[in-house]
């Protein structure tokens, strides 16, 4: 009598994504926020992850690894008279793809550094940029690398004495771009969503555009996929407990994380109270996800909601004003033990908000400078008081 054995099946072992294994993330809504007559371009993006087992929590950030404009790129290999099809090496196990291949999706064509001009300059017998790259002309090459990209310097410093490998091996590779998640995966289940402005602007007489923000403007259509993995992001979390005030600061896309926040506090309702300060240029315009805040604060999921429109009148009004007028009130929270929140820009909104935090403490506290500072740097150590900025 013959026994059979049946072989136990092959557990099937999920896929790990990551940064070096991106998932294909579906689109499944790309819209403008901003009204007609902005002048900005604030795209809402909802993104499906099922099937892919990753998962976040408000204040973690999407990576998206983003191709170049292929506009940029055909004018680079035409500024060139380079053939788009002839393979180049793009890395150390000598894997090559086509030029317009490695030159969209593989390089970054859009940032100069030092180390790219000094390499660059065995390259070409051009006298200006062997002067710009002595060590003496370091304030110089700044200067130039500013707000240019690598068309501009293969235009500038010509002619070129190297095959288009030799070229674009100076390149460094493609790096993801991060953005603070806009929802709770609790409240949308296998779905991620992002807030992202466009950035366009003029410099030395050419448009520009944000690799990664202009394709989701211009691009990115619904059913189309984007390669994304999850960055957590342990510096910018909510209390553990849901019974903890709040006080978020999100001018501008600065909103994402914030949209996050209260999303899960609708999920789980907590005794913590939210106060919410957004800011942008007009009302009518700009008043990103207006509607669903107001939703929010009728449901008494947000406590309270300023907001601070900075065209709206002749006086400049930013968040910073809209904190300092509620200085009382927001002191009280603090001494409530509530935690504090800011994200957006990092040159000018988080310090004036900084500074407007130390004049609070001081005037309402009534403390003097340093004191004050020993107050905000204490609630930083206690993680009371966390910012994202960029």
């Amino acid at each position: 009598m013959q026994i059979t054995v049946e072989k136990p099946e092959k557990k099937k072992v999920p896929t790990i994504y990551s940064r070096t294994n991106p998932y294909q993330a579906e689109v499944l809504e790309n819209i403008n926020l901003n009204g007609d007559g902005s002048s900005k371009e604030t795209r809402h993006i909802e993104l499906s992850l099922k099937g892919s087992n990753l998962s976040y929590v408000p204040g973690d950030c999407l990576g998206i690894i983003p191709e170049n404009d292929p506009e940029l790129v055909a004018t680079l290999i035409e500024e060139m008279n380079w053939n788009p099809e002839v393979p180049v090496t793009v890395n150390k196990q000598g894997d090559t793809l086509s030029l317009k291949e490695a030159l969209t999706t593989h390089y970054e064509i859009t940032l100069l550094t030092k180390k790219v001009l000094q390499q660059a300059a065995e390259f070409t017998e051009n006298e200006e940029l062997q002067q710009l790259v002595l060590p003496e002309n370091v304030t110089q090459m700044k200067a130039y690398i500013e707000g240019r990209d690598f068309l501009d310097l293969l235009r500038d410093f010509g002619p070129w004495n190297a095959s288009a490998e030799e070229i674009v091996s100076l390149l460094r590779k493609m790096p993801p771009r991060l953005y603070s998640i806009a929802s709770s995966i609790a409240a949308n289940p296998d779905e991620v969503h992002l807030t992202i402005g466009a950035v366009r602007y003029n410099a030395h007489g050419r448009e520009r555009k944000g690799v990664c923000s202009v394709l989701c403007a211009e691009r990115l259509n619904q059913g189309d996929t984007l390669p994304v993995f999850i960055q957590q992001n342990k510096h910018f979390n909510l209390p553990d407990s849901q019974d903890t005030d709040i006080i978020m600061v999100g001018p501008g896309t600065g909103i994402a994380p914030f949209r996050s926040f209260i999303q899960e506090l609708a999920v789980n309702s907590g005794a913590g109270r939210s106060w919410l300060f957004f800011g942008d240029q007009h009302s009518a315009t700009d008043f990103l996800y207006e509607d669903e805040l107001k939703q929010y604060q009728q449901d008494g999921v947000l406590t309270k909601l300023d907001a601070a429109f900075s065209r709206d009148s002749d006086q400049k009004v930013y968040v910073q004003h809209k904190i300092f007028e509620n200085s009382k009130e927001v002191f009280e929270w603090l001494e409530n033990g509530a935690y504090f929140y800011v994200c957006g820009d990092k040159q000018y909104m988080a310090k004036d908000v900084h500074n407007t935090l130390i004049d609070i403490v001081e005037k309402e506290g009534k403390m003097n400078r340093d004191s004050a500072e020993a107050y905000l740097n204490d609630m930083q150590k206690q993680k009371r008081y966390q910012r994202d900025v960029y």
